[in-house]
């Protein structure tokens, strides 16, 4: 099951976000030795914020082992800020509802099947959060072979809006288009093997694009 929270909401889950910071600084920094943000053992940058909604898989004993995290681009985002160069077949994004997706992680301790199976609910939980809240499309910037490797894999193509682009630390990252639909949920599913969709939907999750509450039927189309 995949949890949504905000940092208004985040007192429901215990230590949710201690625990969520501390997967991404042992993913980002200590793994891939990232230069971003951190400060006693948990990872964090400006983007980190109350606009920010979290996606997060916990284990038996409320540890979080897998997470990503959405924002809305009618504000300072990544991509805007950091490679505004390597969007060149759409015009930067800039609404409330299209969101960015970023710091996508899973602790690499677990086991190779299990890691699987986290990556695919998070990739099955935007676009479920995506349908929620009538969000038109998400964007983000990952290496092509990870783009591959997590949605590609899991039945989900993604729209490239600039050439591939080779960073000074030598790292190729590309930015992606990640168009969201009924159907492409559907093919998540089918593709991974889910049985049914992995967000638990709460009410805070279905207005954070400044939307109204979505109908009963579609709450219970993407439930």
């Amino acid at each position: 099951m995949i949890i949504g929270f905000t940092q208004t909401t985040a007192h429901q889950h215990a230590d949710i976000v201690r625990s969520t910071h501390a997967l991404r600084y042992r993913a980002f920094v200590e793994r891939m030795g990232w230069p971003v943000p951190h400060w006693k053992g948990l990872e964090y940058d400006q983007y980190d914020n109350l606009s920010t909604v979290y996606l997060v898989w916990r284990d038996a004993d409320g540890i979080v082992r897998g997470t990503c995290r959405l924002a809305p681009t009618d504000r300072p985002y990544m991509l805007r800020d950091l490679w505004p160069h390597i969007v060149t077949k759409i015009p930067l994004p800039q609404s409330p509802s299209v969101f960015e997706a970023s710091r996508l992680c899973v602790d690499h301790l677990l086991p190779a099947g299990q890691r699987r199976r986290i990556l695919s609910e998070l990739v099955c939980a935007y676009q479920q959060i995506g349908l929620l809240n009538e969000i038109g499309f998400m964007v983000g910037v990952m290496p092509p072979n990870i783009w591959q490797h997590v949605f590609g894999k899991s039945g989900w193509e993604i729209e490239f809006i600039g050439p591939e682009t080779v960073l000074d630390t030598g790292e190729v990252i590309v930015a992606g288009k990640m168009n969201l639909s009924r159907a492409i949920l559907e093919r998540i599913l089918r593709t991974t093997g889910l049985e049914q969709p992995p967000l638990s939907v709460t009410p805070e999750l279905t207005t954070i694009a400044g939307a109204a509450p979505p109908s009963v039927d579609r709450l219970k189309e993407t439930a």
